[in-house]
């Protein structure tokens, strides 16, 4: 039986997991975009900026879980 292993982990950790492979996907693609730019390779260089934006998004998904779970414990 396959389990989640997400469904596992309070928000809080969830969102600071995202939150640095978000930052780390984020860097990767800031790198990949570089490359292209310098070699030229427009492929290369539209890869890299997506990858750079969907870190960038994933981050701050983490951010937004992390608060969310700040608030919950709150309001306990």
């Amino acid at each position: 039986m396959d389990t989640d292993k997400s469904t596992e982990k309070d928000l809080g950790t969830q969102g600071a997991e995202n939150t640095v492979k978000g930052k780390a996907k984020q860097a990767a693609g800031t790198v990949q975009k570089k490359v292209g730019q310098v070699t030229g390779d427009k492929s290369m260089e539209a890869k890299g900026k997506a990858r750079e934006v969907g870190g960038k998004a994933q981050s701050k998904a983490g951010k937004v879980e992390r608060k969310v779970d700040t608030k919950l414990k709150e309001d306990v």
